[in-house]
């Protein structure tokens, strides 16, 4: 019988799982939404949340821990000075997770994890703004080269 065996592996060497969570929190809290499979989406809930509730407590030692399971300051310090005061009144539920399809690859089941009371601006963060200036539209055009004998 299969009474209380935990989570899921995943198919994947506890190291591996390790690092693939650590990364997927990572990018949760900088983007505060991501996309990827239905069973990644659902063992990521239980952490991200977790993860929040130690941030409300504004402790060094939560520092310390979190900071030894994500290993990112940016993300520890955003888990701290943005998240926790985003959801100080929340008592739980920090996270939803929506299914969104299969892939059409393999047809696996996918699902967007976000944060409850996310920021829409965040998405962007790493994408480069569009300044473009009109001496940047005008590229200097060269001549075609005559081919030669």
């Amino acid at each position: 019988m299969r009474h209380a065996l935990g989570y899921r592996k995943l198919n994947k060497t506890s190291e591996h799982r390790k690092a693939l969570f650590k990364n997927m929190l990572n990018s949760l809290i900088k983007y505060e939404q991501i996309i990827t499979t239905l069973p990644k989406a659902k063992e990521l809930k239980p952490q991200i949340d977790k993860v929040i509730t130690i941030g409300k407590k504004n402790l060094l030692t939560n520092k310390k821990k979190l900071f030894s399971q994500l290993q990112d300051k940016k993300s520890v310090t955003k888990v701290f000075d943005e998240l926790s005061k985003r959801y100080s009144s929340r008592k739980g539920g920090y996270s939803r997770v929506l299914k969104a399809g299969f892939r059409t690859g393999d047809d696996a089941p996918m699902a967007v994890i976000e944060l409850v009371d996310r920021n829409p601006e965040a998405k962007k963060i790493d994408k480069p703004k569009k300044t473009e200036t009109k001496d940047k539209k005008k590229e200097v055009q060269l001549e075609p080269k005559v081919a030669s004998k």
